[in-house]
C-alpha cells in the first residue's frame, strides 16, 4: 500500500514540476519577469503563479481542460504582470500542461525530465529572456543628440528668408451668382 501512495506522490510531484517548468520556459512570462512588469518582486510572482496553477488544477480537477487553463494563464498575466498576451503561446502552454497531466497520470515522465534537464543545463535561475535581450547602461552624455563633444554655443548664420507662397485664388462670382472657372498656371 505504501508503494501505491509513493507512486501517486511521485506522479503528482512530476506533474507539479512540469507545470512549473512550463511556466518558467514561457517566453511571455520570462520577459515580464525580466523587465519587472509585475513589480520588483516579479520573480516571486512567477513562483506564486506556478504554485497557484498547481493548486487550482488540484482543486478543480473535474473542470480542468485546455480552455480553462488558458483562461487562467491569460487572466493572471493581465492581473499580476499587466501583460496582454496577444499570441497563441498561452494556449500552447495550456496544451502542454494538459499533456503533462495525462502523461504523469500514466507514470510517463519523459517530457518533464527533458524540460528539467534543459532547465538545469541553462543554470536554472537564468532567464531565457536575459539571453535574448541585453541591458545597456546609458549615461547622460550618450543621450545627447547634437553630437558635439563640448558644451559651447555654436554661432549660427542668419536664417534664410522665408519664401512667399501664393495665396489660393478666391473664386470670382459674377452678378448672376455663377463662379468663373480659371485655368491653372503651370
Amino acid at each position: 500500500m505504501a508503494s501505491a501512495s509513493q507512486t501517486s506522490e511521485k506522479r503528482q510531484a512530476q506533474f507539479d514540476l512540469g507545470i512549473t517548468l512550463s511556466l518558467f520556459f514561457w517566453p511571455s512570462l520570462s520577459l515580464a519577469v525580466t523587465n519587472n512588469w509585475g513589480g520588483p518582486d516579479s520573480a516571486d510572482k512567477r513562483e506564486w503563479f506556478a504554485q497557484t496553477v498547481v493548486d487550482l488544477i488540484k482543486e478543480n480537477e473535474a473542470d480542468v481542460d485546455i480552455e480553462w487553463v488558458e483562461t487562467l494563464l491569460l487572466q493572471v498575466m493581465i492581473d499580476e504582470f499587466e501583460v496582454v498576451v496577444g499570441d497563441d503561446s498561452a494556449f500552447e502552454i495550456a496544451e502542454q500542461i494538459m499533456r503533462l497531466r495525462k502523461d504523469c497520470a500514466r507514470g510517463e515522465f519523459a517530457e518533464v525530465q527533458e524540460m528539467n534537464e534543459r532547465w538545469n543545463a541553462r543554470g536554472g535561475g537564468e532567464d531565457r529572456a536575459k539571453a535574448m535581450f541585453r541591458e545597456v547602461d546609458r549615461n547622460e552624455r550618450e543621450d545627447e543628440t547634437d553630437g558635439s563633444e563640448d558644451d559651447e554655443d555654436v554661432d549660427m548664420d542668419e536664417a534664410p528668408q522665408l519664401v512667399r507662397t501664393r495665396e489660393p485664388a478666391v473664386p470670382e462670382v459674377d452678378e448672376d451668382g455663377f463662379t468663373k472657372v480659371t485655368k491653372k498656371k503651370r
